[in-house]
């Protein structure tokens, strides 16, 4: 009389649960880096209908609190020219974005443009499209 065990082990090895982990993961790692923003000032920026192209420069921002920022650290008005001239270095033709809130007064964005017309630096002002 010849006697078979019910239970059979076979030696293959299931990946259903490992692709479950590994797809669970790469969800996590995606919604995790849009999270994550570039800018971590929070600025309404005015709106236009105009386009600027993109070039690599240091920007300024000044918050609704009247805060000024270079490149997200924040800097005290009275340093602002230092710092900016210092952020700059020795680039030949430097370049600033200003950023400001749409409810800032328009004398602190004039502020930023005079440093940078008195030290010859062009100047962009930074939009949000319409």
């Amino acid at each position: 009389m010849r006697l078979r065990g019910r239970n059979k082990v076979t030696p293959e090895f299931n990946m259903s649960s490992m692709t479950d982990i590994v797809f669970l993961l790469l969800i996590f790692f995606m919604i995790a880096s849009t999270l994550v923003s570039a800018e971590a000032i929070d600025l309404l920026l005015p709106k236009s209908s105009s386009k600027t192209t993109q070039t690599k420069s240091v920007s300024v921002s000044v918050d609704k609190d009247v805060n000024y920022y270079i490149d997200m650290q924040q800097v005290e008005k009275d340093n602002l020219e230092t710092e900016l001239l210092a952020k700059l270095g020795t680039q030949e033709e430097p370049v600033i974005t200003i950023r400001s809130d749409q409810d800032v007064e328009m004398k602190h964005v004039v502020f930023i443009m005079d440093i940078a017309n008195k030290n010859k630096i062009k100047s962009t002002l930074a939009v949000q499209s319409k």
